[in-house]
């Protein structure tokens, strides 16, 4: 079976409601990997059949847009008619005061959307690696928050604190509490609950005493926080080299796409996109109409963005 009837296999039904399915990739701590796992998530959903678009909220760096950018201007040029999902890049707003540039963005953030919830089935959101009004804004509007997190505890730390002789959690950071309060906010508008799913990233490929103990501080962490584990990247080479063409490893690699022959590394990344995949438990078949009605009622509440202790307020 070919890499897209493995993809398809994922999928329970057909997409039945017209409303898309949010994934929002988010972590305040840069290099993550939020745009290399939100692009393999957008070609993996494309090769599923499924109607995708991808909204790229990092107005600074819009790494998610030349991705794909990447992948149009390859496809035209080799003629591989790669498939591409429709792009909505925001822009930063350049006011002179920040409620002007909230109001802004928070406008251009609400045209992409209304432009492609109705008639797509998934919306994949790639986000900076900062606390914004936009960037909380997206996390209260998640069905599918995903936190991609280096295998390090310098990047546990912004979920949780680790006492530093029983690699027990002591306190919750800044960056959980930002997700604890718009998980909260979601259920007060819809009743529904945000999947939160932390993906281990740069996985390394020994076991290792600091990697059980990260493992066991995850663990402690989901609990307390309530959110998934999965497993997802290996420390590749390949997934770097895959972004000049905009490439992921579920396309088809040969000399004519890659440039090179592929490897065993680069099948190893294929299964592990795919086991990412299994893990996220995607819907393919829509919940209903109440998502869609929500965020309808969060834009016409809104002439532009709600204050922060609005929006956040007990």
């Amino acid at each position: 079976m070919g890499v897209e009837g493995q993809v398809i296999g994922l999928s329970a039904a057909p997409a039945t409601a017209k409303t898309a399915h949010i994934v929002v990739l988010a972590n305040e701590k840069g290099g993550s990997g939020k745009t290399t796992t939100a692009m393999h998530l957008i070609v993996a959903l494309l090769l599923a059949g499924q109607k995708v678009a991808a909204i790229d909220i990092d107005s600074r760096q819009l790494s998610l847009s030349r991705y794909i950018e990447n992948r149009r201007l390859w496809s035209k040029k080799s003629k591989l008619g790669l498939p591409l999902p429709a792009l909505h890049s925001i822009a930063r707003a350049g006011g002179r005061s920040i409620d002007e540039n909230e109001t802004e963005e928070f406008a251009r953030f609400a045209a992409a959307i209304s432009a492609v919830e109705q008639d797509h089935d998934f919306v994949v959101v790639d986000t900076p690696a900062t606390d914004s009004y936009l960037m909380r804004l997206a996390h209260a509007m998640a069905d599918t928050l995903i936190t991609p997190l280096n295998d390090s505890f310098v990047d546990m730390d912004v979920l949780g604190r680790i006492d530093a002789e029983s690699f027990e959690i002591t306190a919750t950071s800044h960056y959980a509490e930002v997700v604890r309060e718009a998980r909260r906010q979601r259920r007060m508008v819809d009743q529904d609950e945000t999947d939160w799913v932390v993906m281990r990233n740069r996985v390394g490929q020994l076991d290792t005493k600091n990697g059980r103990n990260f493992a066991e501080g995850l663990n402690d962490l989901s609990r307390r926080l309530n959110f998934r584990s999965a497993v997802g990247f290996g420390e590749r080479v390949v997934y770097r080299e895959l972004f000049p063409r905009g490439l992921t490893a579920l396309d088809t690699l040969d000399e004519r796409t890659l440039g090179v022959k592929p490897g065993m590394s680069h099948l190893a990344a294929r299964h592990e996109v795919l086991g990412l995949l299994d893990a996220l438990r995607l819907p393919i078949n829509e919940r209903g109409r109440r998502r869609m009605n929500a965020r309808a009622e969060w834009f016409r509440a809104s002439r532009g963005p709600l204050e922060d202790a609005e929006f956040f307020a007990d």
